[in-house]
């Protein structure tokens, strides 16, 4: 059994009841037997993205075609307390959001340790004694500032936890083997995560419950599969009794959906549709494909935009053909304390979202704060009644064809100067708190994870080399976008103050923004020159 030895990490309060010789061993083993056939995965994803600039299309794949053209297979039945998916809240595990996530009256709580956290070793190992502490009932919080304490409420009123551990490109630098190689952080998170708690999970009713980030083919689903059957059996459960949801948050997994849900046929429960990682994923993707695959701002690409549509629609047929639930994307807002007026209007915006994807077939959907619960609830309940989702309802009126998956032109928006400003910005703040080792960020009352400071960056650099003009006859220049981020940083120095924009990692947030909005060389994740500035 090859050792894996702590490097650099500063020694944590009760870290010993998670990083156990038992468990490290259980990681150790993780990284021995499938590490090298991530490694060939990922080399892969550079293999494909260098066809994509070639001949920038996509489409679905030859080789698998029976698969899609089988109509008898379906993924396992869901357990019961993975059937009634209608509301599913987001959030890090720090101590009080995994009070607070359990209890916000959502069936799901996704307990994130990918986009909403970010990986210093004190969030990585308390995150995961903070839900060992929620199974055993150990768990209470009292908040310095306000003298406030939060408990749990009983047992049966706890939202189910769905564990979203870091995605295939991103290793963990504290535990390497004696090689000096870094442990991939997904088998970390994973492996810590399912050796303390899958007996405790199936003695509560439930089970050791995954959300799979960032795939972007079938043969990545058929590792997490194989992963979870030396896991499963190494541990002592019955296979199949680990379920996974995986993100459909990359355009190339979008052309294989059937055939991701086939690979992860005995663990699969379901297809989430994520919007800002998708979109990330379509420049990244695109960037070199000319003016038909420039994006307008963010927010001006809605749900409704043709080749988003597609997506959403295609995912749940295909959920539902498959017996699988289809989960809705995000709903970032966040209530405001002081301005009831910006809320009446996010809420009626939520609520339209909602009602839409109910009314798509959707069994499910995401919200980013507790006081969204009850309005996606309402939405969900309208088109559910009592039932625990609409499986039954195959969509079979769905037509999608490989091409409208990617018709970013068939949208009239066009990118616009506020639009750039507003992603210096949301890139610098979001940057910032990050590498202070905040990973869900709340940023001009939306609810801000890794995904937005991508799209963000990815946009900078899309519309640079694309030479796009705005509106106001400026044209995106890295002139322009220094001068912009110049600006930001002078108003935020303002905003805060002399001291506390010195106590923060400003400079190096908007250092950092301008190298991967910038470079000619793209960094296929903003995460990793971050991690290498991120302390703890």
């Amino acid at each position: 059994m090859s050792a894996l030895t702590l490097v650099d990490a500063e020694p944590l309060p009760r870290q010993e009841e998670v990083l156990t010789d038992e468990a490290l061993a259980f990681v150790a083993e993780l990284h021995r037997r499938f590490t090298p056939r991530r490694d060939e995965l990922l080399a892969l994803r550079a293999e494909r993205r260098a066809e994509i600039a070639r001949t920038s299309t996509l489409d679905f794949l030859p080789e698998t075609a029976a698969i899609r053209a089988d109509d008898s297979w379906r993924v396992a039945p869901a357990p019961a307390a993975l059937n009634d998916r209608r509301v599913e809240i987001t959030g890090p595990t720090d101590r009080k959001m995994t009070i607070n996530a359990l209890n916000s009256g959502a069936k799901i709580w996704l307990a994130d340790f990918e986009d909403a956290s970010a990986p210093t070793w004190e969030n990585v190992v308390l995150g995961q004694l903070n839900l060992s502490d929620a199974y055993t009932r150990t768990i209470d919080f009292t908040d310095e500032r306000t003298g406030k304490s939060y408990a749990l409420r009983p047992d049966a009123e706890l939202a189910t936890v769905v564990m979203r551990p870091r995605g295939w490109h991103l290793n963990e630098r504290h535990l390497v083997d004696e090689d000096g190689t870094q442990v991939p952080g997904a088998f970390v998170d994973f492996g810590l995560y399912l050796f303390h708690n899958a007996r405790r999970l199936i003695d509560l009713g439930k089970g050791p419950y995954f959300y799979l980030p960032k795939t972007e083919s079938h043969l990545e689903a058929r590792l997490w599969n194989e992963v979870f059957v030396f896991a499963q059996d190494y541990v002592g459960i019955p296979q199949g009794t680990i379920r996974a949801t995986v993100l459909i948050e990359t355009i190339t997994a979008a052309y294989e959906m059937d055939e991701i849900l086939y690979e992860l046929r005995d663990h699969a429960s379901g297809l989430n549709a994520g919007r800002w990682d998708y979109l990330f994923s379509i420049v990244k993707n695109f960037r070199d494909g000319g003016a038909k695959f420039v994006l307008p701002d963010r927010n001006a690409v809605t749900m409704t935009a043709p080749f988003m549509r597609a997506y959403t629609e295609l995912l749940v047929r295909t959920c539902h053909k498959r017996g699988a639930h289809a989960i809705g994307g995000m709903a970032a807002f966040i209530p405001s304390r002081r301005d009831a007026e910006v809320n009446k209007v996010a809420f009626e915006k939520v609520r339209a979202d909602k009602d839409r994807e109910a009314g798509d077939g959707f069994d499910g959907s995401w919200v980013a704060h507790p006081d969204l619960v009850p309005i996606a609830m309402e939405s969900f309940d309208k088109v559910l009644g009592d039932r625990p989702n609409q499986k039954d309802r195959l969509r079979e009126d769905v037509r999608v064809e490989a091409a409208d998956l990617i018709a970013v032109d068939s949208l009239t928006a066009k990118p616009t100067y506020d639009g750039l400003v507003n992603a210096v910005q949301v890139g610098v703040r979001y940057i910032e708190a990050w590498l202070r080792g905040l990973g869900a960020v709340a940023i001009f009352n939306l609810m801000e994870d890794a995904a937005t400071a991508e799209i963000s960056r990815s946009q900078i650099w899309q519309w640079i080399n694309a030479g796009v003009e705005f509106e106001n006859g400026q044209k995106a220049t890295p002139e322009l976008v220094r001068e912009v981020a110049a600006g930001e940083l002078a108003a935020i120095k303002a905003e805060l103050g002399e001291d506390a924009f010195a106590a923060g990692r400003w400079q190096q947030a908007h250092d950092l923004l301008l190298t991967v909005a910038l470079d000619d060389d793209y960094a296929d994740f903003l995460t990793l020159p971050a991690y290498e500035q991120l302390k703890g």
